[in-house]
């Protein structure tokens, strides 16, 4: 009897025992509060994007802390599951942490990073009472090497410096590395080229789709009195590294064996009463040419994208009032220019020619025609 007394007393001393730590465990788990508004935002390094394995970027963590004490240090474990700062800890493959300095910081200042131990970072200050919401940013983090995996940071407070003692509130966070996601494509050499009565924008940008019949008359009947005119338009743009050049051969005016004569290659002013043939790229006043509805009317609109590469009338095409054509060989008209007179890519404009006609007395009757044949050519 006296036997199965002393076992019975053993065993409820056991129990008791038991029952103490138990009681303490409790006790020490609910102690730790849970950390709020926790997370973890992976940023972009210098040359990385936040979420690319094995990248080397930048870890922001915010979270509040519920409990006011005298705030010492914070741990930031990386684990590849959660848990509490006590359970078992796989440091995820490929992360490092011992290169990491510190970032911004909001909340509480004057922190200093430990990073001795990697995955295993901690931010230190002399303690100094503190509760709510802090930011941390980690620089020079290398996130975990595997691909589109999750893992976590579990988060600790502690009213000591060196995370020893202390802890009071606790909570994880996760992140995940993802598959960088590359797009490729592909510009080509690119010459955008077209010709027409006129020319249109769509959306502010010239387009070729818009252009209309090349069959042109001319404003007026031809007279020894009066100058008649006409207009065309063109469109050009180039990605080739030294531009593009226009140029426009055909022959001058006829009807049969009859001719009006061409200005020739070197530029002069019109002439009533003078068989003459001539065009030229610029806003012409005499005579009185209506542009009225042109886009980029008797000029040059600028580029779409406002660089200074643009097309350039080219000498005897691009002075006022003055008309130049060679039926006899290629006139070069326009050429892009980056504007100190060097051949650039340029963006896609309108260029507006216009066209006189003059004649003397007796010019023999007839219907005059020409057909004219601009070529732009780029040299890539």
């Amino acid at each position: 009897m006296v036997q199965q007394r002393r076992v019975i007393g053993l065993t409820g001393l056991i129990i008791l025992v038991l029952g103490l730590a138990l009681q303490e465990f409790l006790i020490g788990s609910v102690s730790a509060a849970q950390i709020t508004n926790r997370s973890l935002t992976l940023q972009a390094g210098a040359t990385d994007g936040g979420s690319k394995p094995g990248g080397v970027v930048k870890h922001l963590f915010a979270f509040t802390l519920p409990s006011t004490i005298n705030l010492g240090s914070v741990e930031l474990l990386y684990c590849t599951l959660p848990g509490a700062l006590t359970d078992p800890c796989t440091l995820p493959t490929g992360l490092v942490t011992t290169s990491a300095t510190l970032g911004t910081e909001t909340g509480v200042t004057n922190w200093t990073l430990v990073n001795t131990t990697n995955g295993e970072p901690y931010l230190t200050r002399t303690a100094a009472s503190f509760t709510g919401a802090l930011t941390v940013q980690l620089l020079s983090v290398t996130n975990p090497t595997a691909t589109n995996t999750t893992f976590f940071v579990r988060i600790g407070s502690f009213t000591s410096t060196n995370i020893t003692t202390g802890l009071t509130d606790t909570g994880t966070v996760a992140a995940s590395t993802a598959n960088p996601i590359i797009l490729s494509g592909t510009m080509p050499e690119s010459l955008v080229f077209c010709t027409g009565a006129t020319v249109s924008e769509t959306a502010g940008v010239p387009d070729c789709s818009t252009a209309t019949s090349g069959a042109i008359n001319f404003n007026a009947l031809f007279s020894p009195t009066a100058t008649a005119w006409a207009t065309s338009q063109m469109a050009a743009s180039t990605n080739a590294g030294f531009g593009y050049t226009i140029t426009v051969n055909g022959s001058t005016m006829t009807s049969g064996a009859n001719t009006i004569t061409a200005i020739g290659g070197t530029a002069t002013t019109s002439q009533l009463g003078v068989r003459q043939f001539g065009m030229n790229l610029v806003a012409d006043t005499t005579p009185a040419i209506n542009y009225t509805g042109l886009v980029g009317a008797g000029s040059i609109t600028p580029a779409s994208d406002g660089v200074n590469y643009m097309a350039a009338a080219s000498a005897n095409f691009n002075t006022l009032n003055n008309y130049a054509f060679n039926d006899t060989a290629l006139n070069t008209v326009a050429k892009s220019d980056n504007g100190t007179g060097t051949s650039a890519p340029t963006d896609a404009q309108i260029v507006t020619a216009s066209y006189i006609v003059n004649v003397s007395g007796n010019q023999p009757a007839g219907t005059y025609t020409t057909t004219l044949t601009y070529i732009c050519t780029p040299t890539f």
